[in-house]
């Protein structure tokens, strides 16, 4: 999805630039452009910001690793 025309910016721009280490909206600007002509794209930008964020902050669980014992008795 295009989240800010005038610059041509997509969400998916966006998000590859919070998976580099973008956390803030001028580093947004600075990097993509976003938000730095009309400026009706800064509000749908900074969600996905934020969205961006929160999943990143979910790590995955480490899967549980099982672990078996012999049934065989000494």
């Amino acid at each position: 999805m295009i989240v800010c025309v005038c610059n041509n910016v997509s969400e998916r721009q966006i998000r590859r630039a919070v998976d580099a280490g973008h956390t803030t909206m001028p580093q947004l600007r600075e990097e993509l452009g976003v938000g730095t002509c009309c400026g009706k794209c800064h509000s749908c930008a900074k969600t996905v910001l934020r969205e961006c964020l929160e999943d990143g902050a979910r790590e995955p669980q480490p899967a549980m690793s099982m672990m078996f014992q012999s049934a065989i008795a000494a």
